[in-house]
């Protein structure tokens, strides 16, 4: 392209011989039901492993723990039975009896008798002194709306103030007592204080409060088992599937063909070197642009075939970059240092024209809400415009180069440039305040990232910046091992939670790497002129399309995909089962 100017099930508790001799107590009616229901293999105890505190191979795993933990899924997930039995058996209970009577109390709305229960269980005044407020503020909110102001009152002032925790609610109270109107107003009384049903959310809140050693937390296995398919995931390099595929059954590892590695087509309707490729937001086209003084729309058809759909004529010099608009009805192409024209994507027609008299443009991109765009010019300065072309605003001074990509952020509060050689203006609209980034080398292009929080650079020094612009901008990653020495070559973000970064090479080669580790997983071969840009499908996690000097573009895919036959592209096209 352009030379740039000088980028198996859980373990129960093993009985020991007299405890395997006792017999279940007479009134044994619902575990004797479950265990003849399970039948007798569900009801012996799991292979020894000692009378141990712990399980596991490596010991780690409390083993009264690990038990309490299941029992308290069995009951979450509705087995009720087979909670129970598991208790039986193992001999663990999941609550201590005292903790047990507290929660039953909490439950029917016993408010003084689980008071004093709680005081019972031995917890630090700073965990039970807040939930016996919680408690405390139920009792005073019943007995307020059975208008008993006096006993709400003697609570408030014995019980509840004497407490000293959470002042500010406790004038909330008081303000209750003299405009019980005023319990509504403050969100106070605005819940069901129905029975059991009021019971069960106060035991919820102060399950909050209460230690985990005391009452297990809801859902605390599954929150374990996402946990450790959180941490395979984030350690699979390759990870670019879905969360439906990771299994309970097996560690998580993916491989590399996860990874787009495969020449699927070699598209060749371009004449000339192609300069850019972009795939559309749903990933349903792909737009391309040429030395050859056009541009390509080409449609990406459910079977993963791309095909040409629109080829964009009436340019009068090469076509530097496409853009699409954000609902991929309509597509910019920027010509060199010339115009740039708007067309629709549905039937291939050139709907605007937009110019400056005496100044080239370089660069363009669309608002966020598509209803205007913004270009660069060569005398360095942002221009946006309205559909029809109507000036909105224009900065004028060193904001852009020659030789520049340009982005707007989804909120259009914030425009990116290459302003300097070396340096990249982020420049906010609203509060007029430009901030920096300062590069250590020539910057040749960058790309944004999806959430606008991330920004990639080329440098001419053959390294690729990964920049933090979230706040006062902070240089995350570097990316390493592509060539470039005087051509602009484009990286792009992509893959799932776009976890890896792609990015062309002027040894013919695109070059894909791990995010967040910076580490080299691919090179890949295929093309025979150096490659300018690469583009990921945000539709498709395994599709990956470069564009070379050599004059085509080339669909990336997995290795074990298949392309099924379909119609041929009315440009021309290779489908390739190889790396060819």
């Amino acid at each position: 392209m352009g030379v740039a100017e000088d980028c198996e099930p859980p373990l129960k508790r093993v009985k020991g011989p007299l405890e395997e001799s006792k017999s279940l107590p007479e009134d044994h009616s619902t575990t004797k039901s479950v265990s003849c229901s399970l039948g007798d293999q569900m009801a012996r105890p799991l292979t020894s492993q000692g009378d141990g505190e712990t399980i596991g191979s490596q010991g780690v795993i409390r083993k009264a723990e690990f038990i309490k933990i299941i029992t308290r899924a069995l009951y979450s997930l509705g087995y009720d039975k087979s909670g129970a039995l598991l208790e039986e058996e193992s001999g663990i209970p999941l609550h201590s009896s005292v903790v047990n009577l507290f929660m039953g109390q909490v439950t029917d709305g016993k408010w003084d008798d689980s008071v004093a229960t709680l005081r019972m269980i031995g917890l630090s005044d700073e965990i039970m002194k807040p939930a016996c407020f919680l408690i405390l503020e139920q009792k005073f909110l019943e007995l307020l709306k059975m208008e008993k102001v006096a006993a709400a009152l003697d609570t408030l002032r014995n019980e509840i103030v004497p407490l000293h925790v959470n002042l500010d609610r406790v004038h909330k109270l008081a303000s209750c007592i003299i405009s019980p109107s005023q319990c509504i107003r403050l969100g106070i009384s605005g819940q069901d204080t129905e029975g059991t049903k009021l019971g069960s959310k106060i035991l919820e809140k102060l399950q909050k409060l209460l230690p985990a050693a005391i009452m297990i937390p809801e859902k605390r296995l599954e929150h374990l088992v996402e946990r450790a398919l959180d941490v395979q995931r984030e350690a699979c390099v390759f990870h670019n599937t879905s969360d439906s595929d990771l299994s309970l059954y097996s560690d998580h590892q993916c491989g590399k063909n996860q990874i787009p590695s495969q020449t699927l087509q070699i598209l060749e309707a371009h004449k000339n070197e192609v300069w850019f490729v972009q795939f559309s937001h749903n990933g349903k086209y792909l737009g391309s642009s040429s030395k050859d003084h056009s541009a390509i729309i080409w449609e990406v058809k459910e079977n993963g075939q791309v095909l040409l759909k629109h080829t964009l004529c009436g340019h009068q010099k090469p076509v530097l970059i496409v853009s699409w608009s954000p609902d991929d009805s309509q597509i910019l192409t920027c010509g060199q240092d010339e115009v740039i024209r708007r067309w629709d994507v549905s039937s291939g027609e050139c709907l605007h024209v937009y110019e400056k008299t005496g100044v080239g443009l370089i660069s363009c991109g669309w608002f966020p809400d598509g209803r205007g765009i913004f270009a660069g010019m060569t005398d360095k300065s942002i221009c946006l415009w309205d559909l029809d072309g109507r000036d909105l605003e224009c900065w004028k001074g060193q904001r852009t180069l020659r030789i520049s990509d340009m982005a707007i952020t989804d909120d259009g509060k914030r425009i990116i440039s290459v302003c300097r050689e070396s340096a990249i203006l982020l420049l906010d609209r609203e509060a007029k305040f430009d901030r920096l980034i300062e590069e250590v080398d020539m910057i040749t292009s960058f790309s944004l990232s999806k959430d606008d929080k991330f920004l990639l650079v080329n440098l001419m020094n053959q390294e690729i910046h990964l920049w933090s612009i979230e706040g006062d901008p902070k240089l995350i990653s570097e990316y390493k091992g592509h060539k470039r020495t005087r051509f602009v070559i484009r990286s792009c973000f992509g893959g799932l939670d776009q976890s890896f970064i792609a990015s062309g090479s002027e040894d013919s080669q695109v070059y894909i790497w791990h995010r967040c580790s910076g580490e080299l997983l691919l090179a890949l071969p295929g093309h025979s002129g150096a490659v300018n840009c690469v583009s990921w499908n945000p539709g498709n996690l395994h599709m990956l399309a470069s564009a070379s000097d050599d004059g085509t573009i080339r669909i990336w895919g997995l290795d074990r995909f298949n392309l099924k036959d379909g119609e041929q592209s009315n440009g021309s096209n290779h489908q390739c089962n190889g790396r060819s």
